[in-house]
């Protein structure tokens, strides 16, 4: 399930069965080994760059696979309900809520966006043209209407320690 060929890649778009949602940048290839594993219910693992990314499809409620070409986006939702709702599931949403990191993404492609993660990151890719954008520690955090997030660019250079 390793690949490595990171020219072509697409973003998806999954949402977690807690309302948590993520991007990640995969190519064809990564992206049939996803569908595959989501069906089967497999962990899927994959090699992004020098970085490994791994998802579990038993904790995805949906997906989307962005054309990068037009505005098209194939939903894939399961059919039923894949986990019992539970009482816990309230309470851990609000807590994944309590502990995001907000990140204002200003990418020289003109995209600029704020997005979070639950860990504190030093790099994203932005959602348009899948190039890296790093955090500019300098400059800190900025005002967005989502509160305070951490400018990430690669509109220049940024000194990376």
């Amino acid at each position: 399930m390793f690949y490595e060929d990171n020219e072509n890649l697409t973003i998806m778009t999954y949402t977690l069965n807690s309302g948590i949602k993520g991007t990640v940048p995969l190519s064809n290839k990564q992206i049939q080994e996803w569908i595959e594993c989501y069906r089967t219910d497999a962990k899927f693992i994959t090699a992004i760059g020098k970085e490994f990314f791994g998802l579990n499809p038993e904790l995805v409620a949906d997906f989307k696979v962005h054309n990068r070409f037009s505005n098209y986006a194939e939903v894939l939702k399961p059919v039923g309900n894949r986990q019992a709702e539970s009482d816990n599931t309230e309470q851990l949403s609000k807590a994944y809520e309590e502990n995001r990191v907000y990140f204002k993404v200003d990418c020289k492609c003109g995209t600029t966006y704020t997005t979070y993660s639950q860990y504190y990151t030093t790099k994203w890719y932005c959602s348009k043209c899948n190039e890296i954008v790093f955090l500019d520690k300098k400059k800190g955090k900025v005002a967005t209407d989502k509160g305070d997030a951490w400018y990430m660019t690669n509109k220049y250079y940024v000194a990376r320690d």
